[in-house]
């Protein structure tokens, strides 16, 4: 279950192990896992946020997350406050704070230790029960405290929330070759590579001499054939791996192109 409070708080309670649909973090999000395990693949590897973690995680990040119960079969619950662009202008403006330059530090921080964060979150738990009682000007309210919270904690943060900029352009190809697993829009690959959705298809064709459509096609069913008949894994747990929704889109466009389905490499 996910209860959206107000447009920027969310609670998550799951019972058995769920993978997360959305693999693009768009906004800041500061979290709470008040049960149960979350679990982030990135490109540098997996990271397991238990029961008490507090965490920061900046946005424009390609992520996939699984939620899980907990050791002692406790079900996944957590809290997140998304600190969106809106907000933090907004907050900013009022109290003349600016982002003195660019944030190059983690894309993860772990909060866990800060008592005056576990005692803000805490005052959250309540309106899980009567989420009536969390009203527009209130969620503004905790929204606020969140932000203060964050940069009494460290005031360096400025760079990581107050950094309006539009992501700058890298290089296309590195990227892709990286990430073409995640399970995101051409329009959501564009902006993280710092170009227009035009620009973006243009660039790609002049490297990879293909559409973005048929490349990320083709190469996620090179991987999910690699995974499959090189790593014994079965196709019910490749499918979302390598960026597919479904397991009957996978399996048909795996036989087009193979000319065999995956399941008879096992």
């Amino acid at each position: 279950m996910i209860h959206r409070l107000q447009q920027n708080i969310l609670y998550s309670c799951v019972e058995h192990k769920k993978r997360s649909n959305e693999q693009l973090v768009v906004e800041h999000a500061l979290g709470y896992v008040v049960t149960g395990e979350s679990h982030f693949y990135t490109n540098q590897g997996m990271q397991i946020f238990g029961e008490g973690t507090i965490g920061l995680i900046r946005k424009n990040q390609l992520t996939k997350t699984v939620k899980a119960p907990g050791a002692d079969g406790a079900p996944f619950k957590s809290i997140n406050i998304f600190l969106d662009q809106h907000a933090l202008k907004r907050y900013s403006a009022e109290h003349n704070l600016h982002a003195p330059g660019r944030y190059t530090g983690e894309t993860m921080i772990n909060l866990s230790h800060d008592p005056f964060l576990k005692s803000y979150f805490d005052s959250l738990l309540p309106y899980f029960d009567q989420p009536d009682q969390l009203s527009p000007a209130l969620a503004e309210l905790k929204t606020k405290e969140a932000i203060e919270l964050l940069l009494r904690r460290d005031p360096k943060l400025k760079n990581f929330l107050f950094d309006f900029t539009e992501p700058f352009k890298i290089d296309l190809e590195a990227f892709m070759n990286q990430n073409f697993t995640y399970h995101v829009s051409l329009k959501q690959f564009a902006t993280l590579t710092g170009r227009s959705l035009a620009t973006f298809k243009r660039d790609f064709q002049k490297i990879f001499g293909s559409s973005p459509e048929k490349w990320l096609l083709k190469k996620r069913l090179e991987q999910a054939h690699f995974l499959i008949a090189q790593k014994n894994q079965r196709p019910t747990d490749v499918y979302h791996e390598v960026g597919f929704e479904n397991i009957s889109h996978f399996s048909t466009a795996f036989k087009n192109l193979y000319g065999y389905s995956p399941s008879s490499l096992l």
